[in-house]
């Protein structure tokens, strides 16, 4: 799993019919310390996340899991909101 902030949502009017009625949000991921850590991505969302929010995600196959039986054509999605980060000292999660 790994960190992001939710930067943004996206709406697309034509996509495959297995993602219809799936949210698609604009995720920054980041660091346990909350920095930026790459590209912006599209994830779907089984959360209800909103702007502004940290969650965490995941990648390849186990994107599609959280919308079982269907299984529709996403490489990433949130799976999570987090609650609290705490850091040891160094920036290192606990």
């Amino acid at each position: 799993m790994f960190l992001g902030r939710v930067v943004g949502s996206l709406w697309a009017t034509v996509k495959d019919p297995q993602m219809e009625g799936l949210r698609l949000l604009v995720v920054q991921p980041i660091t346990p310390a909350l920095e930026d850590a790459g590209k912006r991505l599209v994830c779907t969302d089984c959360t209800g996340a909103g702007a502004g929010e940290i969650v965490y995600w995941v990648r390849s196959k186990e994107a599609s899991f959280p919308f079982l039986p269907q299984e529709p054509p996403t490489d990433a999605t949130v799976v999570g909101i987090v609650d609290s980060i705490h850091l040891r000292a160094g920036g290192q999660a606990c």
